[in-house]
């Protein structure tokens, strides 16, 4: 994997750690069928000057429907459901195994066993993380937060499956036109709270600018993300997901005094010690002399569709 390529796929993880911290800002304004549509009403804003990629739309509403609708509609509602910010984090990048487990099943995309190892020890990290979350938490809410995990894992393998020469940026714009509908109708449906234009009217500043950051910023990295899918193996893209609780804890952190100790530390590390051992190339860096000279012993490189 190229270093640019390493860059954007970290700095696309840390966007989504924040978005934990901008959901809570926008969870204080609007119902989660609510934050769902408003979020993707604003990302698909673009379709007025994008062309539509050419892709069945049956394509685009099944991805729609799964990597957005589904995955964040269910997360929202987890919250709603009791699902505590920092056990959120760590719950939805267990749809980074489930993506490497799903292309490899219906791809035949097999993970490489240093990557299994960089995983098995970033998913040590995960644990670690998780045993500091406190115990608050209800099975409806984790039941609802796996489901949008898996919903996440099944839109990642679909991205991955779209032709070549379809322009991510564009299929993101045109799908992000799906989750409004049956987020509103989900909204219509639970019959309690504010109509969506009401909710709107009366959001504060905070609930606004949690909405305008997912919708522009935290789902418009899934171009990024999606590119860099049909670019890799996901068993290479899939764990820089893994940086978004280390985000998210930094973030919270920050912004409403959270405090972590040791163990949440050592969790963390271990994350970014898997992902060195998955991303380092396989033959190593070798140094001569005092270091300043740098060799690839990996043999002769891949290109970007191996």
């Amino acid at each position: 994997m190229k270093p640019h390529h390493m860059f954007l796929a970290a700095t696309t993880s840390v966007v989504w750690g924040l978005a934990f911290v901008a959901t809570k800002f926008g969870l204080e304004s609007f119902s989660a069928p609510q934050l769902t549509a408003l979020r993707f009403l604003i990302a698909s804003l673009p379709v007025l000057v994008v062309p539509r990629p050419r892709l069945p739309w049956a394509s685009l509403v099944l991805i729609g429907l799964t990597l957005f609708a589904g995955q964040f509609l269910l997360l929202f509602l987890a919250f709603e459901a009791g699902l505590p910010p920092g056990l959120a984090s760590v719950t939805q990048q267990m749809h980074v195994f489930l993506t490497v487990l799903l292309s490899a099943v219906f791809l035949r995309d097999v993970p490489t066993a240093r990557q299994c190892a960089g995983m098995i020890v970033a998913f040590a990290g995960l644990a670690l993380i998780g045993l500091t979350v406190g115990a608050d938490l209800r099975p409806a809410a984790l039941a609802l937060a796996l489901a949008g995990v898996l919903s996440w894992a099944v839109g990642n393998v679909l991205v991955k499956c779209a032709p070549p020469g379809v322009p991510v940026f564009p299929l993101i714009v045109w799908a992000s036109l799906v989750p409004p509908l049956p987020a509103l109708t989900v909204s219509g449906l639970q019959g309690h709270g504010p109509s969506f234009p009401a909710a709107l009217a009366g959001a504060s500043w905070a609930g606004i600018g949690g909405a305008v950051y997912l919708g522009a910023v935290a789902t418009m990295v899934y171009a990024i993300w999606g590119n860099l899918l049909q670019r890799y193996p996901a068993g290479v893209v899939a764990p820089f997901a893994l940086l978004s609780p280390c985000a998210g804890v930094v973030g919270s952190a920050v912004i409403f005094g959270e405090r972590f100790g040791p163990l949440r530390c050592a969790g963390m590390a271990l994350i970014l010690a898997g992902l060195a051992v998955v991303v380092l190339p396989s033959g190593w860096l070798r140094r001569s002399g005092r270091g300043a000279k740098v060799r690839w012993h990996g043999g002769p490189r891949r290109s970007l569709r191996d």
